[in-house]
């Protein structure tokens, strides 16, 4: 697991910006396969660099399997349907709209197959349980080094 850098960054990496960790260099990350990083004493999340090259993050953890393990899971994508109403609900009147169909990047948790917008963190498969959707992290890239917008809760 990655421990991110909350101190005085190496001479090689530029500082991030207040509220912002830098958590790993891009070249860190291989494409579709989730890395796990510690921000603090105890937030796990997963990272993940996706075929078109953005970077995602989210929380490490599975609220269907109670354990830190989403940075194992499955990446792929997912086909929607269509873009989802505010209230999550697709309009009936674009079901069979094609063109609406919208392709998602997902992860799929390596235990019991629940998968994420990895976008969002909204669940799109729930495997028949309640929906439970997941934390997501603002990503930025800057210089090759991976940045993730959090701060330590006091």
């Amino acid at each position: 697991m990655t421990i991110a850098e909350q101190t005085a960054p190496a001479a090689e990496t530029t500082a991030a910006p207040r509220g912002w960790v830098r958590v790993c260099h891009v070249t860190d990350l291989e494409v579709e396969r989730g890395r796990a990083a510690l921000l603090g004493r105890d937030t796990q999340i997963a990272l993940f660099l996706l075929a078109d090259g953005t970077v995602r993050a989210v929380s490490n953890y599975d609220p269907y399997g109670h354990a830190n393990v989403l940075s194992r899971g499955i990446v792929g994508t997912k086909s929607l349907g269509n873009t989802p109403q505010p209230s999550g609900n697709t309009a009936l009147s674009d079901s069979g709209n094609e063109e609406s169909r919208e392709e998602v990047p997902t992860i799929a948790s390596p235990l019991h197959k629940q998968a994420w917008d990895l976008r969002t963190g909204m669940v799109v498969e729930t495997q028949g349980k309640d929906p439970l959707d997941i934390p997501v992290l603002p990503v930025a890239v800057r210089d090759g080094d991976v940045l993730v917008k959090w701060e330590e809760r006091r």
